[in-house]
């Protein structure tokens, strides 16, 4: 079976945090949270990474992070382009920022043959994380009827002491498959409770909440899906096309309600890092440093 592919998805220009967060140095050695996913990656046996950018970006991009990647593992660059959309549409003259992270895996559609794997360019997810999704991936065919497969955080372990986040909540069934994805977009601790706050009052979430994080594993044949619900969101968001994401987690909420596939939960207590916030660097910083202590990364990635 070939190995998977990682699409890391690094578009989004990081407006909470104040700018291009996806380039700011976290390690010791200039490493970015982004080289400590490629480095987990190829040791769980990845065999390519696709960077999902904006043309704009490219030759900072291409000095920061891929010429560095690219001694180690095969790396490839895909333009999150707002025009490349499926036949019959075009994006809406006020139009500025990406369509979100569902839009930027179909960008990838005619360079992925194998396998694959999505990520945020911007969390730092663990060593634990792309093992689980590599041996799912490993183990799945294109016949079965679960194709795709999550890697679930507890919501405790996922958050930022300075502000709120938003979360994918997540309904897993008592055999481990997922039912469901309630994307909620306003996330934060109160009072000692960790609260959602989308419609202004406080609705608790209970610890041991499984959330998404953005991590999921396809099968090839997955791929195919992607413009089948990207036309159906553009068809249905007609009114409201300058501002409407299409998000991943609304697609794999789509795909089962549909029935087109099954979704395994990969549950991980491992602790979620970020730079949502300027103020959360120190934080992620200081547990790179005690991961280096425990033997986990090496001073240097490259």
């Amino acid at each position: 079976m070939a190995k998977p592919t990682l699409i890391i998805m690094a578009a989004g220009m990081g407006s909470r945090y104040g700018g291009l967060k996806q380039i700011d140095p976290i390690g010791p050695s200039n490493e970015l949270i982004v080289d400590y996913s490629a480095y987990d990656a190829i040791k769980a046996g990845f065999g390519r990474i696709i960077f999902v950018i904006k043309e704009e970006m490219e030759a900072l991009f291409k000095e920061k992070v891929g010429d560095k990647i690219a001694g180690a593992i095969p790396v490839d660059y895909v333009f999150q382009r707002l025009e490349d959309l499926p036949e019959g549409f075009s994006p809406p003259a006020g139009r500025k920022k990406p369509w979100g992270t569902g839009h930027a895996i179909y960008c990838c559609r005619d360079c992925i043959h194998e396998p694959f794997v999505a990520i945020n360019a911007d969390d730092f997810y663990g060593a634990d994380a792309f093992t689980k999704v590599a041996g799912f991936l490993e183990k799945t065919n294109e016949d079965t009827e679960h194709r795709v497969c999550m890697v679930g955080y507890y919501i405790e372990n996922t958050l930022t002491e300075y502000g709120y986040v938003s979360r994918g909540i997540c309904d897993v069934s008592k055999d481990g498959y997922l039912g469901g994805v309630t994307e909620c977009l306003r996330i934060e601790r109160s009072n000692g409770e960790i609260v959602c706050m989308d419609s202004g009052k406080p609705a608790v979430i209970e610890p041991g909440t499984v959330v998404s994080m953005n991590l999921w594993g396809f099968t090839l044949s997955v791929m195919r899906e992607f413009e089948v619900n990207l036309t159906r969101f553009l068809t249905n968001n007609q009114d409201n096309l300058e501002s409407a994401e299409f998000y991943l987690p609304c697609f794999i909420d789509e795909l089962i309600k549909d029935g087109k596939a099954g979704v395994k939960v990969l549950e991980t207590g491992a602790k979620w890092f970020g730079v949502t916030y300027r103020e959360d660097k120190p934080a992620v910083q200081e547990a790179i440093r005690n991961m280096m202590k425990s033997g986990n990364y090496p001073e240097r990635l490259w």
